[in-house]
């Protein structure tokens, strides 16, 4: 049996490289969806793509810097699926530079999204968790969380708090067979991170490149090597692990 089947599940940032794999692979071992974005077309796009394949996932498209929002992504996944039982807070954004290159709005943004929006989250699907009897919520955390690098404050301490709460959330709701994780990753080959390069004026191939040398496993990850680890911490093969933050890094450290 395939280990999601009629499992019902809530993905955000589901558009991006790591959500649409995450998509693929939850829907393809049983799991019913409801895929959130704040791109609205190309999540739309991505909806046919996903009916072809004869994947349950219905869209909810919106900006989680709102609460309302985030609220109502819960409420609606309960009422369309009939309940909750895994969340997957994946979304995330990454804003560069010192706390003197940091503007206001550059800071609140990266709260917003990569800690904020999976507060509200949590907050509203917890409940709904509870009454299914157990499940898991897994978070997308950063080694640069856990072990910050150079000139990106707002992001890494975005992503550490989001480990704090991973750990908070863990403890206080481990007795309601709620396992809470995160996944800790350091760069993966995305569109996130070729656009970053882009906007710095660097080629992404020539850049993703160098950065796989920086690796001693040799490359950096691809989508499939996080949602793996993400799809192994949301189901039952990890049936005692709660409250932890794993790093996927392929032995990269942050600095040195």
């Amino acid at each position: 049996m395939a280990r999601f089947t009629d499992k019902r599940v809530i993905i955000t940032g589901a558009a991006g490289g790591i959500g649409q794999t995450l998509v693929d692979l939850f829907c393809r071992e049983g799991a019913r969806v409801i895929a959130s974005d704040r791109q609205e077309t190309a999540l739309n796009q991505l909806i046919q793509i996903w009916h072809q394949k004869g994947y349950e996932v219905m869209p909810y498209a919106g900006d989680l810097a709102q609460k309302d929002y985030c609220e109502s992504l819960v409420s609606s996944a309960v009422q369309q699926l009939g309940g909750l039982d895994i969340l997957i807070n994946n979304a995330g954004i990454i804003p560069r530079g010192t706390i003197l290159e940091t503007t206001d709005e550059m800071w609140f943004s990266a709260m917003n999204i990569n800690l904020n929006a999976v507060f509200f989250l949590c907050r509203a699907a917890i409940p709904h968790i509870q009454q299914a009897g157990k499940g898991a919520i897994v978070n997308i955390s950063s080694v640069w969380g856990t072990q910050p690098g150079p000139a990106h404050v707002a992001y890494c301490t975005s992503k550490g708090a989001l480990a704090c709460l991973t750990q908070n959330l863990g403890r206080d709701h481990a007795g309601d067979q709620i396992r809470v994780n995160a996944v800790c990753p350091n760069e993966v080959n995305t569109p996130m991170i070729r656009s970053g390069f882009e906007r710095r004026g660097l080629d992404p191939d020539a850049a993703i490149e160098q950065l796989n040398q920086s690796v001693p496993i040799g490359r950096i990850a691809e989508p499939e090597d996080i949602t793996d680890v993400i799809a192994f911490l949301a189901s039952d093969d990890a049936r005692y692990i709660c409250g932890e933050t794993i790093a996927v890094t392929g032995a990269k450290p942050v600095c040195g």
